[in-house]
């Protein structure tokens, strides 16, 4: 079972998943980054600095033996607009990532002098 594990665990796919992981998650960070300190503050200025987490719908208000309850919809609104803003920088950073590698493939080899 050891030497089951050994060969499971060394194998490409296994090594490559893990790097993928490591790395899916540093980019990750990169991104929500830039999400919250660049995006989000340049589209507050846009908007009139409307903070989209407090937009609430409230149900029931709040009385001295029970918080009120509310619909916290604006919180809502700001995951989905984060996650548009995440989804499309990550779709510019693989179409430019793409670009660079088609123009490696595309250079032409010199073919080798006939002697």
């Amino acid at each position: 079972m050891l030497k089951e594990f050994k060969d499971f665990a060394v194998k490409g796919n296994v090594i490559d998943l893990a790097v993928g992981v490591v790395i899916g998650g540093a980019f990750g960070k990169i991104i929500a980054s830039l999400v919250a300190d660049v995006i989000t503050p340049m589209l507050g200025l846009v908007v009139g600095g409307v903070n989209f987490r407090a937009l609430s719908l409230t149900l029931v208000e709040a009385t001295a033996e029970s918080p009120a309850v509310a619909i916290a919809y604006g919180s809502f609104l700001q995951q989905v607009f984060d996650f548009v803003i995440i989804a499309f920088s990550i779709f510019m950073f693989v179409k430019a990532f793409n670009s660079f590698k088609r123009k490696e493939e595309a250079a032409p080899t010199i073919p080798p002098v006939p002697t």
